[in-house]
């Protein structure tokens, strides 16, 4: 029998399982609370490609709208970053 919380020790019986729960149950706890995690942060969302900036690659921070300007000549949106590193260098 596994121990179905950590997954990391397999038991021959249910008898030999309680006998090694008071050594093993600290490190099932902490085991079994990695793997909650594991599987909370797997299930993220993805940002929608449009979101991140053409130039630096960085996500745009949210709300995406006030924190980039969308270009009309490329038709792309860029971060606030990069439109001040172009100002900067006078390129608009």
């Amino acid at each position: 029998k596994d121990c179905t919380a950590c997954r990391l020790v397999k038991y021959c019986s249910v008898d030999c399982q309680r006998a090694h729960r008071k050594q093993h149950k600290k490190t099932c706890k902490q085991r079994a609370a990695e793997l909650q995690d594991e599987q909370v942060y797997s299930q993220g969302h993805k940002r929608p490609e449009g979101e991140f900036c053409p130039l630096c690659t960085l996500p745009i921070p949210l709300p995406v709208n006030e924190n980039s300007l969308f270009e009309v000549c490329c038709m792309k949106r860029i971060c606030l970053g990069c439109d001040l590193a172009a100002q900067k260098r006078g390129m608009f």
